[in-house]
């Protein structure tokens, strides 16, 4: 069989490589088999010729499966010689795909691929000779460096049909006959000039949603602002125009198709329309971030709207809060939701079409236990064909409360891309709903909600991570037996973090053992969790956006998501001094006539941003990291025999005594001081505070130890073995300059020299908490 085959495409002009590279893949070469044969069957003569051949394999590699009812029409023009080029080929499949419902019109057909067109070498040169004629100025200016590509580009416009080599070959001969030979300086290579390069163009595709290069000087302006998610992406999402759902790879078209698309169009007045679907029963997380920026993203970008849907099917899990810090967090990422629904304001239209579904003969009762249906090899259901009207009376019952929990659920008569056959579309639970309360004792699964839910409103990209794709198949399915509209589903790579678990399960876990303290906790890479510890939503878009939108699952260093965040902040928080480990330092000789004031710059590289004013007085506080009482050679801070000066005060220090307890731990250091422009300049200036706020300072570490805390491998005894019991410090003695004394929730400052922090709700009037977002970017020089 494999012989006959390699006979068979080398018959028509494959190489023997060729061939058995098409052998390995079955579904193609299978219908390369069925092109061939067709091909010969209808055209009444001789197929097995390279001309021939190459169309047919171009037919059987490029046609899209919801034609492939077509081949034979396309197979026959090839074999009867209608369509002799690649052109012709794809103008005949783009008919199709716009016109995909039996019977084709064959006259419109053949028009539109050109069929009979004959370009006399008259009309070519007459063509060619005006499209010189145009360009004729700069072609005698550059002579044969000019662009000839546009050239022949535009004799191919009005050319439609000619063959491209005839159309060069003219193109060649006449400007030959305006230029004359080359000559020397014609065939001097042209100096390259350096710059930039063009971001790459990405070709349509479903599975090359690929990202462009992405750098700070792109993202961020010098004002602080971050471009959007798809203000990045650009030109690199290409996805199928709304009404075009038909053209897209493995989309399903049935004899009402076009029709439903036309209503649908109607409804979304030729608009993009996502929604981005969170179950109520969890906090949203990191990777959470990716698909709110995709799916609000796009519908943006493209001048569409976004749904925020709650997935409301699960009424065991499902509270309040849950959906109440879904929306602010959508919303805090910088995106307004068009309409907030959900898909129990669906349930009695899902049950109708359950019931209708049945009605078909595509779902039936079954009475199979959950755990028989677990797994991809279960048993067929030996309820699968029981009689319509038995299924319809047993759902009856189960909407009514008569059939117990676990005793029956509705089943659809599909199999997913996985193998999984039969899933469930409705199950008993006769719990209450946060919505809907006691209406309800059946409720429908993810399979049977989702893709009717993007029906009813009417969505035209329902974008899923990539673990969504074995749904596919059914997600097409369920609407096409049901003859509703149709969405197209996208998927794309998921976003994981290392060095964190994001599961609702496992962060619960973590909380009722007391490692953190909630869903909120700034270890955690919940969004709340992030929005506490400080990170700014720009930097997690433009996290998002350096991530880009793959097909590949991504798992990445935290390391990379704080640089993001530093590249914000670095535009976005002002600087501030503040003394996280203070030791006191009193200054014997403070100048009686100074103003006991400094100013400090906002942001020191940027003067226009604003400044503010610090008190300073004879006792001022530093870090004690900054005092050594033995310094070595490295040692660039204040030492016994070492000045340091103060940071935007204009004063030098040097110590004149150190103060120690009864421990001999040291208390107090007695300095001198004097104008930094009288003397050496010293080798290095410290921060430090004069008559501070105390406020209370937390630093964290990250939560787990290993890049993989759930994989057993590395954490054998689990991923709670694994986490870092000193991932927070506190320190509660730290000490802040006067100008966060009226700071709100959430404000943003770099500590000089310490790194970000922002304003924690556990702060109150008398006394300030902070949380470090993130460390400076350390300088590997740096002692």
């Amino acid at each position: 069989m494999a012989t006959d085959l390699v006979e068979l495409f080398t018959g028509i002009g494959l190489s023997e490589q060729k061939a058995n590279e098409t052998l390995k893949n079955e579904q193609l070469s299978t219908f390369l088999k069925e092109v061939v044969v067709e091909a010969e069957r209808s055209g009444g003569g001789d197929v097995r010729n390279k001309e021939s051949g190459k169309l047919l394999y171009a037919l059987a590699t490029q046609m899209k499966s919801q034609i492939r009812t077509h081949m034979p029409l396309i197979a026959s023009a090839i074999a009867k010689r209608k369509i002799n080029s690649e052109l012709q080929l794809k103008a005949a499949l783009d008919y199709l795909l716009h016109n995909p419902l039996p019977p084709v019109e064959v006259a419109a057909f053949e028009q539109a691929c050109g069929v009979g067109v004959i370009i006399t070498p008259e009309e070519i040169e007459a063509a060619v000779e005006s499209v010189v004629k145009k360009h004729k100025a700069e072609l005698l200016e550059k002579r044969y460096k000019a662009n000839v590509g546009a050239l022949l580009s535009e004799a191919k416009v009005l050319l439609t049909w000619a063959d491209g080599k005839t159309i060069k070959n003219e193109v060649d001969m006449q400007i030959l006959d305006l230029l004359g030979p080359k000559t020397e300086a014609d065939l001097e290579k042209p100096v390259k000039q350096k710059g930039a390069k063009p971001a790459k163009k990405v070709g349509e595709s479903q599975e090359t949603t690929a990202r462009q290069a992405v750098t700070v000087d792109n993202l961020i302006a010098a004002d602080g602002h971050v471009k959007s998610f798809m203000e990045v992406m650009g030109d690199a999402v290409k996805f199928h125009k709304p009404g075009e759902n038909y053209k897209t790879d493995g989309f399903v078209i049935t004899p009402n198709t076009m029709d439903l698309l036309k209503q649908h169009m109607k409804e979304v007045g030729g608009k993009v329309h996502t929604r981005f679907p969170p179950e109520p029963n969890g906090i949203l997380h990191i990777g959470h971030a990716k698909a709110i920026n995709f799916n609000f993203g796009y519908a943006k970008a493209m001048g569409g709207n976004c749904y925020l849907r709650y997935d409301d099917t699960n009424p065991e899990k499902e509270e309040e809060k849950f959906f109440l810090a879904i929306r602010e967090m959508v919303e805090w990422l910088g995106y307004k939701p068009f309409k907030v629904t959900h898909a129990s304001d669906n349930f009695e239209r899902l049950y109708q079409c359950a019931v209708e579904l049945i009605k078909r003969g595509h779902g039936y009762v079954c009475h199979q236990k959950a755990d028989e249906l677990k797994g991809f090899n279960v048993p067929d259901s030996p309820w699968r064909d029981r009689p319509i009207e038995e299924s319809l009376q047993l759902f009856e019952d189960m909407k009514k409360g008569k059939i117990a929990e676990g005793e029956a659920t509705v089943r659809m008569k599909t199999t997913l891309e996985e193998g999984k056959k039969d899933p469930v579309a409705y199950r008993i639970k006769f719990t209450a709903h946060h919505r809907t309360g006691d209406k309800w004792c059946i409720y429908p699964t993810y399979d049977f909600t989702h893709c009717l839910c993007d029906s009813i409103e009417n969505i035209t990209h329902s974008l899923c991570t990539k673990e969504f794709q074995t749904r596919r198949s059914s997600y097409y399915w369920l609407c096409n037996v049901l003859d509703m509209y149709c969405p197209v589903q996208w998927e794309y790579g998921r976003l994981n973090l290392h060095y964190a678990v994001v599961s609702k399960r496992k962060i619960g876990k973590l909380i009722t053992e007391g490692l953190v303290r909630n869903w909120d906790d700034p270890r955690l890479f919940t969004l709340t969790a992030l929005r506490r510890r400080g990170f700014p939503p720009e930097a997690i878009n433009y996290f998002c956006a350096k991530v880009g939108v793959t097909m590949a699952q991504t798992a990445l260093d935290p390391s990379m998501l704080e640089a993001c965040v530093r590249d914000v902040l670095n535009l976005q928080a002002p600087r501030v001094m503040a003394v996280l480990d203070p030791l006191k330092v009193v200054i014997q000789n403070f100048p009686a006539t100074h103003p006991g004031e400094v100013t400090v710059p906002n942001f020191p590289a940027d003067e226009s941003k604003g400044s503010h004013k610090v008190p300073i007085t004879s006792t001022i506080y530093i870090e004690r990291a900054d005092f050594r009482e033995e310094a070595d050679k490295n040692y660039k801070r204040l030492a016994p025999n070492q000045s340091v000066g103060l940071r935007h005060a204009g004063i030098v220090i040097t110590v004149d005594k150190v103060v120690k307890d009864g421990q001999g731990q040291i208390t107090e250091l007695v300095v001198k001081c004097n104008d930094a422009t009288d003397g050496p300049k010293p080798k290095a200036f410290i921060h430090w505070v004069s008559e501070p706020l105390h406020c209370e300072v937390r630093l964290y570490e990250t939560l787990f130890f290993h890049k993989n805390p759930e994989d057993p491998s590395e954490v054998p005894g689990g991923f709670v073995t694994d986490v870092n019991r000193d991932s927070l410090t506190v320190l509660r003695n730290a000490l802040v300059d006067t100008s966060v004394s009226k700071a709100k929730v959430y404000d943003k400052f770099q500590f000089e020299r310490n790194g970000f922090f922002s304003l924690d709700p556990d702060s109150s009037a008398d006394r300030l908490v902070f949380n470090r977002t993130v460390t400076l970017k350390e300088d590997p020089n740096k002692n």
